[in-house]
């Protein structure tokens, strides 16, 4: 069964930092892409960032560039987001996912529970 423990949400002002991990376990993830997603309130859940087993196979959304930088550690199963400059709407649930690359659609069959991320102005 696999799970998905993220960790390092919290309260921070703006421009300032944080860094959030996520832990996966349960298989074998060398073929699965991980990454971020958010959910502010009132707004859809929207896709962050996420990186494939090989070394710059990242992809980030518009309002991650620049800012969030996705990384890695294949040994540990472990995926993070270093988010800096944050702004207020940064605010948001962020959730840990997982999954495959099928045709150049990507599709997210595993899903954390979420951390709260909260930027203050």
């Amino acid at each position: 069964q696999v799970q998905l423990t993220e960790s390092g949400g919290g309260l921070v002002q703006a421009g300032g930092s944080l860094r959030l991990s996520c832990a996966a376990s349960g298989r074998s993830f060398s073929a699965y892409v991980m990454g971020w997603f958010r959910q502010a309130p009132g707004k859809a859940r929207e896709f962050v960032a996420d990186i494939g087993w090989s070394v710059g196979n990242t992809l980030y959304a518009n309002s991650a560039k620049g800012r969030f930088t996705i990384s890695r550690d294949n040994a540990k199963n472990t995926v993070y987001l270093q988010m800096n400059s944050l702004k207020p709407e940064d605010t948001a649930v962020y959730y840990c996912v997982v999954g495959l690359v099928r045709a150049g659609t990507r599709k997210y069959d595993y899903w954390g529970q979420g951390t709260q991320v909260t930027v203050s102005s």
